[in-house]
């Protein structure tokens, strides 16, 4: 296969404007919703899977804490349903842009540090300073939990980058193997398909994992202000 590696990773262009902004809109179109009293199995397990992660990630916070519930079940869905999408064949994966999941991270995690200088001040500048730290350590130490704070938002754009970019990598070789042994040995081509078919289960679990575990991040921030 002549296609460049990382082919798949260039923001898609429609009569040369970017195309992204619509990719980024389809996900939520795919979301099924009901008009009707009584739901079908669809939707009544849609709704329960809402309410299981909703009952997971606001149990350990307070009623301040509690009125993000919606936006972090519609963070969790969204980077959920956009990872799903970027396994099919020549799609596009907007996690897999750095600026992207920047602009995911910052805003949220703004938010949730100016809720805690807001509401309780003290305990967010007591994070900058371990009590019973030694005079002569203080200013290195203000320095450190500063930097360690600023970057929570890149720690978590990368992180869900990286992960879901790798994993694209690696299908994408292991299929142009399986394409390439396709005609010179049929036992090792159906080996090599099989570790491919094993892979794409695991990117699967890898992209809802990742959803999750960038959803939880935000709410560990959130509650440490809140």
């Amino acid at each position: 296969m002549n296609e460049n590696l990382f082919a798949s990773f260039i923001a898609p262009t429609i009569l040369g404007l970017p195309a992204a902004v619509l990719i980024i809109l389809f996900p939520p179109l795919l979301i099924p919703t009901s008009k009707y009293l009584i739901n079908n199995r669809l939707i009544t397990t849609q709704q329960w899977l809402i309410k299981l992660t909703s009952k997971q990630m606001m149990t350990m916070h307070n009623t301040k804490g509690r009125t993000w519930s919606l936006m972090l079940v519609s963070l969790i869905i969204f980077i959920a349903t956009t990872n799903l999408l970027g396994l099919l064949p020549h799609s596009f994966t907007p996690t897999t842009q750095l600026s992207m999941n920047l602009a995911m991270a910052i805003p949220l995690w703004a938010g949730a540090v100016i809720m805690g200088f807001r509401s309780k001040i003290k305990n967010a500048l007591a994070h900058f300073l371990p009590q019973g730290t030694p005079t002569p350590l203080i200013p290195m130490l203000v320095i450190i939990e500063t930097i360690s704070l600023l970057i929570q938002p890149m720690a978590l754009a990368v992180r869900l980058a990286a992960n879901i970019t790798a994993g694209h990598l690696l299908m994408h070789l292991i299929g142009s193997a399986t394409l390439a042994m396709s005609t010179i040995n049929l036992p090792s081509t159906l080996i090599i398909f099989t570790i491919l078919i094993l892979l794409t289960i695991l990117e699967i679990a890898v992209a809802l994992i990742q959803a999750h575990v960038f959803t939880l991040l935000v709410s560990l921030y959130l509650h440490d202000n809140t």
